[in-house]
C-alpha cells in the first residue's frame, strides 16, 4: 500500500507546493515528539475509576426519568477565532492548550505549525479565488461583447451587400476593429472582410466593466505585456473619449510585417484616422478576426477551467492532509484532537466557500453551449484533455529494438575493424562520404535520447515540463516514446549502414550501392512530412513548426519551446554541417563518381559551410532580440551578446580549418576564450539560476529540487569542462592512431551530452520561477479593450 506522503506528493500541483499543508514537516514534529516519550507528549495518566456508588447508580441514568442534562465538555483543546489586521488575509485561527497540554512544548510547537498551515491554506485559497473570480466575470463580458459581434455579423449577411448603404442605424456610433486590421490601414485587400456597424452604447458598459476586471492580479501584468505591442501597431479608435479595439497579439510573421508596414507608412503620412462625422467611424472587421478573437476567449476559458480544477484539487488535498495528520496526532498521544480541530478546519474559508465550484459549472456550461455545440463530450475534449495511457507494448519494443541495434552495431564494428576503417590508414572515399551520414544519424538520436532522460527526470522531480513548453497532454510524447524512436531509429540507421560496408568489402561499387546512404537519409525526410496519422504524426508536425519558428525568428513571437529548440540546435553544428555536406553530395550527384572533394572546392559551397556554422547562433540572437523588442527587458540584449560572440568564435575556428595559420589559430583562441567565459556565466547564473552569493545553499540558490548538493557543484564543474571542448582546435589530440573525425565525431557527442545535461537545470530553474509566482496555468490575452487616450 503507498504511504499516503506518496500520494500526496505526486498528486499536489508542482507550482503550488509551498501554499499547500506541509505534511513533512507536521510529520517530523510528531516523530520528535514520540521520540521524547510519554512524559514529553502530555500523555495524562490513566483515569482514576469513579467511586463505588457513582458505578451503581450509573445504568440508572439511561432511563429518562434519571436521565441528566450532559455538562459541555472543552476536549484538550481549544481553536480560537480572530480577526485578521487586513481584510485580504480573512480570519486567523490560533489553538489553546488545555489540560496537561499546555505544560508540553513539543504540542505547543505543533499546534503553533498546525495553525500556520491553516492560516496559510485559507489566505492563498482565498487569493486565488478572487484572481479566478475576477478572471470568471472578464471572460463573461469578453463573451457578451464576442456575441454581440457575431450577431452583428449574422445580421450584416441577411440584409446584404447593399443594404448598409442604403439603410444605415441613426443609433450606430462608433465601430471596432482589430489590432492586425488597424496595421494594415488603407492598404489591406482581405477579399473575406465584411463591414460591421455596432451599437456603440449596447457594449460600452460590458467594455467598461471588463477593462476594470481586468486591472488587478496578474491580468494586469498580461495587460502590461500585451500594451508593449499595442504602441508598435495600435491605430486608435477615439469615441466620446474611449479608445476600442480587438487585440489579436502579432505573433506570426503576416502580422508582424503588417505592423511594421503600418508603422512606416504613418511616419511617411504623419497622419491617424479617427472616428468623424463624415462616417470616419464606420471601421470593418471580418472574419478571419473574428474567429481568432474567439479562439483566445475559448483559450481563456479552457485555462480558467484547468485553474478552477487546480483549485479544486488544492482544497481537496489539504483537506485530506489535515485528516491524516490529526489521525496521527491521536494515534501518538492518546488524545481524542481529531473532532475538536478538523471542525475547525471544515468550517474555515477554505474548505466552506463554494464560488469557485459554481464559477467552474459557469464555465463547463459556457463552453458546452458556445464553443461544443451543446454538446458536453466535445467540451469535456477541450476542458478535461485525457493523458495517453502508457503502454507495455512500447516498453517490449524498446527491448527488441535495443537488442537489435546492439548486434547490428557489433557486427559493424568487427566488419570496420577488419577492414581497417576510422583509422588514419583507412579508405579516405569512405570516410569522406559514407561516415558523415552515420555521425550526423547518431548525434541526433543522441540527443533525441538525452531528450528521453531528461523527460524522465522532470518527471521523477516533479518539474511541470508540459505546461513549460505548452505541449498539449493528449499529444505530448513520453520518454518512452522518445526512448522507442531512438532505439528504431539507430536500429534502422545501422542496419543500413551494415549493409552498406558489407557490399563495399566485398567489392562492390555501383552507384545504387553508392546511393544506400543517401536513400537513408531520404527515408527519414519524407517520414518527417509524411501527412498520414501514424508514427507521432502530431509531435512530427509540431517538430516542424518549431522549426519554422526558429529560421523566421525575428517575425514569430517567441515562446520558451521556441529558444530552447534554438539552444539545442547551437550544440548540433557538426551535424549541421555534415547535413550539409551530404546533401551537397547527393544533389549534385558527386556520389555517381565519388567525387566527394567538389563540394568541398566549390565557392558556394564553402560559403555555405560558413552560414552553416553561423546559423543557429544567428537564429538564437534574432530570438533576444525579438524577446527584448516585445517585453524591452535589458538582459535579453546581454543575452544577444552571448550569441554574437560564439557567431564570431565559430567564423573563426571554420576559417581556421581551412587555412591552418597561426594567426587564425591566435584569434581563435581569444575568440573562444572569451565566449566561453560569456557562456559559463550566463549558464550559472541565468540558465541554471546558481552562484547566488546570499543563498543558505552555498553558492547554490535557496531553492534545489535535488536532496544531493554536491551534485549541483558536480554539474557545475563538468559543465566547464565540456565547455572547453574547443581546445581540441588548438591541441589537436591523437587517441590510439584514430582518425580525425572519429576524434571530431566523439567531441561533438560531449557537446551533445553537456546540452542534455544543461537541459535538466534550465528547466529547474524555469519550474522553480514559476513555483515562486504560484503560476500554474497560462494567462490568455483577452481580445477585446478598452484603451486610455493620453
Amino acid at each position: 500500500m503507498v504511504k499516503f506522503s506518496k500520494q500526496y506528493e505526486g498528486q499536489l500541483v508542482p507550482e503550488w507546493k509551498e501554499a499547500f499543508v506541509d505534511y513533512w514537516k507536521l510529520k517530523k514534529d510528531l516523530k520528535r515528539m514520540q521520540a521524547l516519550g510519554p512524559d514529553h507528549q502530555g500523555l495524562m495518566d490513566k483515569p482514576p475509576q469513579p467511586p463505588l456508588a457513582q458505578r451503581l447508580l450509573s445504568p440508572l441514568g439511561k432511563l429518562s426519568l434519571f436521565r441528566s442534562y450532559p455538562h459541555k465538555h472543552h476536549g484538550v483543546i481549544q481553536v480560537h477565532k480572530k480577526l485578521a489586521s487586513s481584510a485580504s488575509s480573512g480570519d486567523l485561527y490560533e489553538t489553546e492548550l488545555l489540560e496537561q497540554f499546555a505544560d508540553t512544548e513539543a504540542a505547543k510547537e505543533f499546534f503553533m505549525m498546525l495553525d500556520l498551515q491553516l492560516n496559510k491554506v485559507n489566505q492563498f485559497y482565498k487569493g486565488k479565488e478572487k484572481e479566478y473570480l475576477e478572471r470568471g466575470e472578464c471572460l463573461k463580458k469578453q463573451m457578451d461583447i464576442l456575441l454581440e459581434l457575431k450577431a452583428a455579423l449574422k445580421q450584416q449577411k441577411g440584409k446584404g451587400p447593399d443594404s448598409n448603404d442604403s439603410k444605415e442605424d441613426p443609433s450606430i456610433s462608433c465601430s471596432i476593429t482589430s489590432e492586425e486590421e488597424s496595421t494594415r490601414g488603407i492598404i489591406d485587400q482581405d477579399q473575406n472582410q465584411n463591414n460591421l456597424h455596432i451599437e456603440f452604447g449596447r457594449i460600452e458598459e460590458q467594455l467598461s466593466s471588463s477593462r476594470r476586471l481586468d486591472d488587478s492580479g496578474t491580468l494586469l501584468k498580461a495587460r502590461r505585456e500585451e500594451g508593449k505591442f499595442r504602441s508598435l501597431s495600435g491605430r486608435l479608435i477615439s469615441f466620446q473619449g474611449k479608445n476600442l479595439k480587438i487585440n489579436i497579439p502579432l505573433t506570426t510573421p503576416t502580422r508582424t510585417i503588417s505592423a511594421l508596414t503600418y508603422l512606416v507608412w504613418e511616419d511617411l503620412v504623419s497622419q491617424q484616422k479617427r472616428c468623424g462625422p463624415e462616417g470616419g467611424n464606420k471601421l470593418s472587421i471580418n472574419k478571419t478576426k473574428l474567429h481568432r478573437a474567439e479562439k483566445m476567449i475559448r483559450g481563456a476559458f479552457t485555462e480558467l477551467y484547468k485553474g478552477l480544477g487546480y483549485l479544486r484539487t488544492y482544497r481537496n488535498l489539504n483537506m485530506l492532509a489535515f485528516v491524516k495528520i490529526l489521525k496521527k496526532f491521536d494515534k501518538v498521544t492518546g488524545k481524542q484532537v481529531l473532532p475538536i480541530y478538523l471542525k475547525v478546519v471544515e468550517s474555515s474559508y477554505f474548505n466552506s466557500s463554494d464560488k469557485a465550484i459554481k464559477l467552474m459549472d459557469e464555465v463547463e456550461e459556457i463552453f458546452v453551449k458556445h464553443f461544443a455545440e451543446d454538446n458536453k463530450r466535445k467540451a469535456m475534449r477541450y476542458l478535461k484533455p485525457t493523458q495517453r495511457q502508457e503502454s507495455h507494448t512500447v516498453t517490449f519494443f524498446i527491448g527488441l529494438f535495443m537488442g537489435c541495434f546492439i548486434a547490428l552495431f557489433i557486427g559493424y564494428c568487427i566488419i570496420a575493424h577488419i577492414a581497417g576503417m576510422y583509422t588514419q590508414q583507412s579508405d579516405s572515399i569512405y570516410m569522406e562520404t559514407v561516415y558523415p551520414v552515420l555521425s550526423m544519424f547518431s548525434l541526433l538520436f543522441l540527443h533525441l535520447f538525452l531528450y528521453g532522460c531528461n523527460i524522465f527526470m522532470w518527471r521523477k522531480t516533479r518539474i511541470n515540463y508540459s505546461f513549460i513548453f505548452e505541449f498539449s497532454p493528449t499529444k505530448e510524447l513520453k520518454y518512452r516514446d522518445v526512448f522507442l524512436i531512438c532505439t528504431t531509429s539507430m536500429t534502422i540507421v545501422v542496419g543500413f549502414m551494415f549493409s552498406h560496408l558489407a557490399l563495399t568489402v566485398r567489392g562492390y561499387s555501383s552507384t545504387e550501392i553508392q546511393a544506400i546512404p543517401g536513400i537513408l537519409l531520404l527515408m527519414f525526410l519524407v517520414l518527417l512530412v509524411c501527412p498520414f496519422d501514424l508514427l507521432y504524426r502530431s509531435s512530427r508536425y509540431h517538430f516542424l513548426r518549431i522549426i519554422r519558428n526558429i529560421i523566421l525568428s525575428p517575425l514569430y513571437k517567441v515562446v520558451m519551446v521556441d529558444f530552447f529548440m534554438a539552444d539545442q540546435l547551437c550544440s548540433q553544428v557538426p551535424m549541421l554541417r555534415s547535413l550539409e555536406y551530404v546533401a551537397c553530395y547527393y544533389i549534385t550527384g558527386s556520389y555517381k563518381t565519388q567525387d566527394y572533394g567538389y563540394c568541398m572546392t566549390t565557392k558556394h559551397f564553402r560559403d555555405l559551410a560558413y552560414a552553416v556554422s553561423f546559423l543557429p547562433y544567428y537564429w538564437r540572437a534574432m530570438q533576444c532580440a525579438r524577446r527584448w523588442f516585445d517585453e524591452g527587458e535589458m538582459s535579453h540584449l546581454i543575452n544577444l551578446g552571448k550569441y554574437v560572440s560564439a557567431m564570431f568564435a565559430a567564423g573563426a575556428k571554420v576559417a581556421y580549418e581551412k587555412e591552418k595559420s597561426v594567426e587564425w589559430l591566435s584569434l581563435v583562441v581569444v575568440m573562444s576564450s572569451g565566449a566561453t567565459v560569456y557562456q559559463l556565466y550566463w549558464d550559472f547564473v541565468k540558465d541554471w539560476g546558481l552562484l547566488q552569493i546570499n543563498s543558505k545553499n552555498p553558492w547554490l540558490r535557496n531553492e534545489l529540487l535535488l536532496k544531493r548538493k554536491f551534485i549541483y557543484y558536480l554539474s557545475m564543474g563538468l559543465n566547464l569542462v565540456l565547455r572547453l571542448a574547443w581546445l581540441q582546435t588548438v591541441i589537436h589530440p591523437n587517441f590510439g592512431g584514430l582518425d580525425s573525425r572519429v576524434t571530431s565525431f566523439f567531441l561533438a557527442a560531449l557537446e551533445v551530452i553537456r546540452r542534455g545535461h544543461w537541459n535538466f537545470y534550465r528547466l529547474e530553474n524555469e519550474h522553480l520561477n514559476n513555483a515562486g509566482k504560484f503560476r500554474a496555468v497560462k494567462t490568455v490575452p483577452l481580445p477585446f479593450h478598452e484603451v486610455d487616450q493620453d
